[in-house]
């Protein structure tokens, strides 16, 4: 990846490498699933760690009103997840090249950034990490190849942020 810019017209511009680019449509469109499965009115806190944390209940200690809160609100946040989702794998033009360049105006930046955010917190529920230093759980080759792509994100993610706080 080369690091986000942020060019004179205040459009926020990324470079990726063609696998990187096609990673992030990958990560995006397990995203959407994700989201659409969490809003399912049957997913409680017992259920998958990882969709709990895309959807976490709002009353912890009152499995009712979470219950009655998220019949209300779940379908709304999975649909403004899977937009954030579709904003990345839109605006990611993949192809032959090599390098994938990516031309974000503020509201694409902020849905990437969001839809980051969704996944890193899938892959570390998937990894027990639960607060910063915790180092995750990793076992085998899949589970530290989510902890390579979740501290990927972390500088994709940072990058964007330092691009779109930057001044011209």
């Amino acid at each position: 990846m080369i690091p986000f810019r942020k060019r004179k017209d205040g459009r926020v511009v990324g470079r990726f490498q063609e696998e990187e680019a096609q990673l992030l449509v990958s990560l995006a469109e397990e995203a959407i699933e994700l989201a659409r499965s969490a809003a399912e009115p049957d997913v409680t806190a017992g259920s998958d760690a990882a969709l709990h944390r895309l959807l976490p209940d709002a009353y912890p200690d009152d499995p009712e009103a979470s219950a009655e809160f998220r019949r209300f609100t779940a379908a709304g946040l999975a649909d403004r997840k899977e937009a954030n989702a579709r904003t990345v794998i839109e605006s990611l033009p993949l192809g032959d090249a090599d390098l994938v360049e990516v031309s974000l105006d503020e509201t694409q930046a902020t849905a990437w950034l969001r839809s980051i955010t969704d996944i890193r917190l899938v892959l570390a529920a998937r990894l027990g990490i639960f607060e910063d230093g915790d180092e995750g759980d990793i076992h085998d080759d899949e589970s530290a190849l989510q902890r390579v792509v979740y501290d990927w994100l972390a500088g994709v993610q940072e990058f964007l942020v330092l691009a779109l706080q930057a001044r011209r």
